[in-house]
């Protein structure tokens, strides 16, 4: 047997799980430590330093909501974060599990275990932990995986694509990402960033369309110490920020009119004026912006400026829909569940024939986007060596309400898909725009355009 190794602490408040893995863990761990509940959870940590926490999801019988689990999971993690943290559940709290561990959890562990699969877990996040705290000699030396790269796939029109961005990514040409929601424009972007000149340079991300009118101007171009009364300090704005690199402006067909003309004037001027401030301030950047709005339509019907839209529109890039370049899904999907194996410690070797032949009949309203997140889900939720059909779970659209139908309808009839979205959510915002598969900024537009 391997030497015995490392720390875990136990945070359960059942007295016989607590025993039971007090007789059980300390043939694998040196040292193990119970608590009843998280209450003396932080002073323990600091006392104890262990290298993983078993972490029960509920700690209030008449309350089992798994909410204190993913609390305290994101404590541990915020206080410190080379600890692992593996969590213990039920059943019933396995959606939470998985949501745990997109926050950062190493895993999880179902109720009642099987001792070989839990000291395996707790071992392998012990080993994790060790590695990255320095405590084994035998820790490797490699860096932290880089960004994925773009995967162009072997659609007609991806290929075409690939070629306007070799020849227009060395230049400083301006460039409008179009496609639906999850088509990857911010990828995209990256792309086109990382093969320019301008690479050594940062790519400054911003989302227009939630950025408040209020503070658009100085979070775009900065504000002095003293222009309002929380400007304490200078701030630098978003263009400045991009000095010599690319500024991706995200959703830009959210920003309302009169901002706009204030974003052409910074564009027009290559110089930015600090609200507050008086002295024009030069900025070298690339700009490029995405949008999923059709933009002409805005453009005639007086709700885009035209010469906004020609001076960010040099190059323009329409991103294909999955649903238009079918034969890249089981490529796509095989990459990520290559990607989240590896995150979450899968021994995944890919896709059975069931599960390809789901995936590539799956209407994947949300993309690329939402082939990740269903590839996601069923890697942390695997139990085989390779995924099936079984595992595959895609949500269906509720009602023929998706973001590409809006894009068919009249004014009348999309106000009326908005409010009917509006009035089924009972005013929730981001149930509704998830209904109507957009954006929630997307959402407030239209609610805006129709008054309601």
């Amino acid at each position: 047997m391997a030497a015995k190794k490392g720390k875990i602490l136990i945070v359960d408040d059942n007295a016989g799980i607590r025993q039971a893995l007090k007789i059980l863990l300390p043939v694998h761990f040196a040292e193990v430590e119970t608590l009843p509940s998280p209450m003396t959870l932080v002073s323990t940590l600091e006392r104890f330093r262990p290298d993983v926490v078993l972490l029960d999801m509920n700690f209030n019988t008449a309350i089992n909501t798994g909410n204190e689990g993913l609390y305290w999971a994101g404590e541990i993690k915020k206080l410190m974060p080379e600890v692992e943290v593996v969590l213990f559940t039920a059943y019933a709290d396995i959606q939470l599990a998985v949501e745990g561990m997109k926050r950062g959890a190493f895993d999880f562990i179902v109720k009642p275990w099987e001792n070989d699969k839990l000291v395996a877990t707790l071992t392998a996040a012990r080993d994790k932990a060790r590695k990255a705290m320095g405590k084994d000699s035998s820790a490797s030396g490699r860096s932290g995986r880089s960004g994925e790269p773009m995967y162009w796939g072997t659609s007609k029109a991806m290929a075409a694509i690939r070629k306007t961005v070799e020849k227009i990514a060395p230049t400083d040409a301006s460039v409008l990402i179009t496609g639906e929601n999850g088509t990857g424009k911010d990828v995209m972007a990256r792309e086109i960033h990382a093969r320019s000149l301008r690479n050594a340079r940062p790519m400054v991300a911003v989302d227009a369309g939630a950025i408040t009118e209020t503070l658009f101007e100085s979070e775009l171009f900065g504000h002095v110490k003293g222009a309002f009364t929380d400007a304490h300090t200078d701030h630098v704005g978003k263009f400045e920020q991009a000095d010599g690199g690319t500024l991706f402006l995200d959703e830009i067909g959210n920003i309302p009119p009169h901002l706009q003309a204030k974003l052409l004037r910074v564009i027009q001027n290559r110089s930015v004026v600090r609200v507050g401030g008086s002295q024009a301030i030069p900025v070298n950047i690339r700009l490029i912006c995405a949008t999923n709005m059709d933009l002409e339509q805005l453009v005639r019907e007086g709700r885009f400026r035209e010469d906004l839209y020609y001076r960010i529109n040099t190059v323009h890039i329409a991103l294909p829909p999955l649903r238009e370049r079918k034969e890249d899904i089981v490529p796509l999907a095989e990459r990520f569940v290559s990607q989240f194996a590896e995150k979450y410690h899968r021994q995944l070797s890919g896709l059975d024939g069931s599960a390809r032949q789901v995936l590539e009949a799956g209407r994947w309203g949300g993309n690329i986007r939402e082939l990740q997140n269903c590839i996601e889900k069923a890697v942390i939720l695997s139990e085989g060596t390779a995924l099936t059909a079984g595992d595959i779970q895609i949500e269906q659209p509720k009602a023929e309400t998706a973001a590409g139908m809006l894009k068919t309808v009249s004014d009348a009839e999309e106000a009326r898909l908005v409010r009917e979205a509006v009035q089924r959510s009972n005013g929730n915002i981001s149930a509704a725009a998830k209904m109507l598969g957009v954006s929630r900024p997307t959402l407030y537009a239209k609610m805006k355009k129709y008054g309601l």
